[in-house]
């Protein structure tokens, strides 16, 4: 999967947990939560969708490594290979 379907789908994630934002505004070094001022809960759900959606377990301890666009898409390249 490439880079850009990634970030394609996360926005359409983001867009379906969040309706309120506009994450293709985000910067890939911009934190995700902080910028689109997502609470803890549409957080959480946000990372169930991830789950749901490639088929990858997110767990809790790896929530620190998923905070920016870049570091997100990352994270997920590397859970599919």
């Amino acid at each position: 999967m490439t880079e850009q379907a990634i970030k394609q789908t996360v926005f359409q994630l983001l867009k379906k947990i969040a309706p309120d934002t506009a994450p293709e505004t985000l910067q890939p070094d911009d934190d995700i939560r902080h910028t689109l001022e997502i609470d803890s809960f549409d957080a959480l759900q946000f990372v169930v969708a991830l789950n749901e959606n490639y088929g990858i377990e997110i767990p809790e301890e790896d929530y620190g490594k998923i905070v920016t666009l870049r570091s997100l898409i990352n994270y997920i390249k590397e859970k599919l290979v």
